[in-house]
């Protein structure tokens, strides 16, 4: 069961209900998606972390044996190689890595080399296991390591929390591709219900069941609203706490404390009753 928390934007407790909700469900994996910035870690304190590098392929091209034909530039969507000056460049920050240029070259003047775009990290909390994605600074997406996390997991048994990426682009989308519920974690202001829109839209294209968690929640609220209307069910409200915030901030798990650690519970049993549905 993969079940994926989203969010419109950074910052509105997407991993504080994500790191939450693993380290209460039992036997459960907690996967970090938001590959550009995860911080995922700074919870699931794991001192002998093991680590993996990802690679992906680019284009190298032999220009002796390059006939100028322009069939993989023609072939290339992603604007990864332009003939220029009479030999095909290849710009490997927009490659994609789908091997159709090799394929298609009449005079195999195409060859592919590695190179570093990330990492995986992976380790034990107690009863929770942890993986976490990193990219490397500059690098143009984190999709395929997105894909190599999930496919560390995809033939799990285990209740899977994954840990989205902000927004509604390209690696958003990878992450949540093979979720069975998704989570949308969305804070009471114009901002935050422009962009839990924008995430909802996401969801519905997908033809994903979804759940609100509404976070730093006030009595004057604008996504309870945007709830009714949906017809989305919200999971739960995480109050405005100084306590909590002080908990969170020093990277501790607000499920620990019982007097908040009760929201966190009643979350995590409506999200599964959802998913059984």
């Amino acid at each position: 069961m993969q079940i994926a928390v989203l969010s419109g934007k950074g910052g509105t407790g997407k991993t504080l209900v994500s790191v939450n909700l693993a380290r209460l469900a039992k036997d459960s994996i907690y996967v970090d998606c938001d590959v550009e910035e995860p911080n995922g870690l700074l919870y699931f304190k794991i001192p002998n972390i093991e680590e993996e590098i990802v690679y992906t392929k680019y284009p190298v091209i032999d220009h002796d044996k390059c006939i100028g034909c322009r069939k993989c530039t023609n072939f290339c969507q992603f604007n990864a190689m332009a003939f220029i000056l009479g030999k095909v460049r290849v710009f490997k920050e927009l490659c994609h890595s789908c091997g159709g240029c090799k394929i298609v070259c009449p005079a195999k003047a195409i060859e592919e080399k590695e190179k570093e775009i990330g990492k995986i990290k992976h380790g034990y909390h107690d009863s929770t296991e942890v993986f976490s994605g990193e990219m490397v600074l500059g690098e143009e997406s984190g999709v395929p390591i997105i894909k190599a996390l999930l496919n560390k997991v995809e033939n799990s048994n285990k209740t899977i929390f994954i840990d989205s990426p902000p927004g509604n682009g390209c690696s958003v989308m990878e992450s949540i591709r093979d979720a069975d519920y998704c989570i949308l974690a969305a804070e009471p202001s114009i901002f935050g219900l422009y962009n839990l829109n924008m995430v909802y839209q996401l969801t519905k294209n997908f033809q994903k069941k979804v759940g609100l968690v509404i976070n730093k929640s006030t009595d004057d609220n604008l996504i309870r609203e945007f709830a009714a209307e949906n017809e989305v069910k919200i999971l739960g409200e995480i109050p405005m706490d100084l306590e909590l915030a002080k908990i969170n901030s020093e990277g501790n798990f607000v499920s620990q404390i019982s007097r908040l650690g009760t929201i966190f519970e009643d979350i995590l049993a409506q999200a599964l009753s959802e998913v059984s549905l």
